[in-house]
């Protein structure tokens, strides 16, 4: 991902290309109800991607089902797709997740996933597609 270029558009570009929902949340930061997105108990075999850019961000292996109501990985799909940075918002410590190629907010990551990461990217699934992994 490192060599792949910034992508940059305005906002009016944004709010043109993605639903009221995707936009709130991947531009404005903003939380899906829990179980309530497309992906929060989905099972299928592949790749979630970036709704904003297509970058391949998390593949259906890492899933678990962590009871929390959003999709939840135990490791990014390839190391410098997701940013992680500091989000002291709400009177809350977390670690907020982008897209690193585009800036889409994702979630947080937190500390209490399975092993052997230990880790759990709490995901909204608006901020993500799904892409079956051919043949099946």
């Amino acid at each position: 991902m490192e060599d792949s270029p910034k992508i940059r558009k305005t906002e009016a570009a944004w709010r043109a290309q993605l639903t009221p929902l995707q936009f709130e949340v991947t531009r404005r930061k903003a939380t899906e109800r829990p179980f309530t997105g497309a992906y929060w108990n989905h099972s299928a075999d592949g790749t979630y991607r970036c709704v904003c850019c297509g970058a391949e961000l998390f593949d259906s292996v890492s899933k678990f089902d962590a009871g929390c109501g959003w999709p939840s990985f135990s490791r990014e799909e390839g190391d410098g797709r997701v940013r992680k940075e500091r989000d002291l918002s709400h009177g809350m410590s977390r670690i907020e997740i982008l897209c690193e190629r585009c800036d889409a907010h994702l979630g947080h990551v937190f500390p209490d996933g399975p092993a052997p990461t230990g880790l759990r990217y709490c995901v909204n699934s608006a901020s993500v597609t799904f892409e079956p992994r051919p043949g099946d």
